[in-house]
C-alpha cells in the first residue's frame, strides 16, 4: 500500500509537469509611464541575446517570425531603419529537481506495510525514501523596449517543462510559446486600446 502511494505521487507529479510542457506557465510587465499609443513600428535588437555565439540561430529565425506574427496581428509594422521598438529574446534551460516525500504508515509503525503492528517491525529494506524526479525548465523571455528612451517598457516570460529538446525548439513551439506570450500583451499598435485575449 505504502508503495503505491508513492507510486500515485510520483504519477501525479510527473503528468503534471507533462501538462505543463503543453500549458507554459506566463507571467508579464510592463512600464506604467510608457506611452503606448506612440508605438507604431518595431523592429529586432542587433544582436539577439538567442545569438551570443556571433551567428543567426535557427531558433532566433522562428523566434523573429514568431513576433512579428504577433506585432503584426496588433497593427505594428516591422520598420528596421526607424522602429519605435526593439525586440529582443533571451532563453535559457534550467535543470529541476522535485522531491515526492513518502506518505505517512497507514497502519502500526516502523516499517514495512504495516501487517505485523504491534508483533513486529518489517525489514530495514521497506524502509522508502522520497522520490526525486529530474527535469528540464525551459524559460523564453521576450523584452518590447523604447528605441528613444532605450528603456524597457514591456516584458513577457513563458516557462515550461522541456522534453525533447529538438521538439521544443520546433516552429510548432515556439509559435505556440509566442503566441501564449503575447497573450499578456494588451496593447494595439497607436493606441492604448487593450488588444482582445486569444
Amino acid at each position: 500500500m505504502t508503495f503505491m502511494f508513492r507510486f500515485l505521487g510520483a504519477t501525479v507529479l510527473v503528468g503534471l509537469m507533462a501538462a505543463c510542457s503543453n500549458a507554459p506557465i506566463v507571467r508579464s510587465d510592463y512600464d506604467p509611464r510608457a506611452d503606448f499609443a506612440s508605438y507604431r513600428t518595431f523592429a529586432f535588437m542587433e544582436p539577439l541575446g538567442t545569438d551570443r555565439a556571433g551567428y543567426t540561430t535557427l531558433l532566433t529565425e522562428r523566434l523573429k517570425r514568431a513576433a512579428a506574427l504577433q506585432m503584426e496581428s496588433r497593427g505594428y509594422a516591422l520598420d528596421e531603419k526607424n522602429p519605435d521598438l526593439l525586440i529582443n529574446f533571451q532563453t535559457t534551460v534550467q535543470s529541476r529537481t522535485e522531491y515526492v516525500g513518502p506518505p505517512p504508515m497507514m497502519w502500526g509503525g516502523g516499517f514495512g506495510f504495516g501487517y505485523g503492528a504491534g508483533f513486529y517491525s518489517g525489514w530495514p529494506g521497506y524502509a522508502f525514501g522520497p522520490d526525486v524526479i529530474q527535469y528540464n525548465e525551459g524559460t523564453m523571455k521576450v523584452d518590447l523596449i523604447d528605441t528613444k528612451r532605450r528603456q524597457m517598457v514591456w516584458e513577457g516570460v513563458g516557462t515550461s517543462v522541456i522534453g525533447d529538446a529538438q521538439q521544443t525548439a520546433s516552429d510548432a513551439t515556439v509559435q505556440n510559446m509566442m503566441i501564449s506570450i503575447f497573450a499578456r500583451y494588451p496593447f494595439l499598435a497607436g493606441s492604448r486600446v487593450v488588444a482582445p485575449r486569444k
